[in-house]
């Protein structure tokens, strides 16, 4: 299963949900299936988004097409990491 893992720090954490909770729509239609927004312990700025997708292929056109490069802009986000991964095991403890 195709996960991503960005890891970015934000202006402003709730200007950046706002925004992020907009392109629900958007980001469904590329092949987001479900997501995590975490934060680090000691910064509600530093924001980790772990997200399983339909495909890398459509995970990589959705994160490097010049729409979403915008609304990143506009959301504050700097320097994201982006991280594209297969899963190859998952358990329960």
């Amino acid at each position: 299963m195709p996960r991503v893992l960005i890891i970015h720090e934000v202006e402003d954490y709730t200007a950046w949900k706002k925004i992020f909770d907009n392109a629900t729509t958007i980001r469904k239609n590329a092949g987001e299936q479900n997501y995590q927004v975490l934060k680090f312990a000691d910064d509600a700025n530093h924001i980790v988004h772990f997200s399983q997708w339909s495909s890398i292929a459509n995970a990589k056109a959705f994160f490097e097409s010049p729409e979403l490069v915008e609304i990143r802009k506009q959301a504050g986000v700097k320097a994201p990491e982006f991280m594209y991964l297969d899963l190859l095991e998952e358990g329960v403890l």
